[in-house]
């Protein structure tokens, strides 16, 4: 299992104790303004449990995030493989949600830093994408500062996602290698 630091935070495994925190950010409305709905403390462990088996399978997934100096648990960045069907796809993406008591300290950005070099490190990947809802203007923030490119021809209708929701529009970002190299 690979774990990754920078200078305040460890991406690691998930744990048992990083349950209940992050069931507590499922149903904070905050937290979960851009998604569909919140989530069930049963949707919430099943989640863990599948970001778990997939980092144990491929060594890299939605890492659980945690404060170096406090050994806090403030949510999750990393990289995924999605399953729904879009013309963008296959691919990885990259992504995070942390709990609101983490926003506004820079750590969606550096994290995804450390989850983008593991990609085109490591991994090996050529491309790396990320979405959104239209209405998620803090994500699409950090996109841009870890170098990705809105490509406004890939913007797409979620597909797991009801047709008259206001969250079913998504922006597509994208970064390749070179890019990724070149903003280094």
């Amino acid at each position: 299992m690979t774990e990754l630091t920078t200078d305040r935070l460890l991406l690691r495994n998930w744990r048992d104790s990083d349950r209940e925190p992050f069931a507590a950010m499922g149903t904070d409305p905050a937290v979960m303004e851009h998604f569909p709905a919140m989530m069930t403390a049963e949707q919430s462990d099943s989640f863990v449990d599948g970001v778990r088996a997939a980092i144990d399978e491929r060594g890299w997934g939605w890492w659980a995030l945690e404060v170096r100096a406090t050994g806090e648990f403030i949510g999750f960045t990393g990289l995924n493989a999605p399953t729904f069907e879009a013309p963008f796809l296959p691919g990885v993406e990259i992504g995070w949600r942390l709990a609101k008591g983490a926003w506004g300290n820079g750590y969606a950005t550096e994290a995804a830093r450390a989850a983008l070099a593991y990609g085109f490190g490591p991994a090996g990947f050529d491309e790396i994408l990320s979405f959104t809802a239209t209405t998620n203007v803090p994500s699409q923030r950090v996109m841009q500062r870890i170098g990705m490119v809105h490509d406004e021809a890939g913007d797409f209708d979620h597909p797991r996602i009801a047709e008259d929701s206001p969250l079913r529009r998504h922006v597509l970002y994208r970064i390749d290698r070179a890019q990724w190299e070149s903003a280094r």
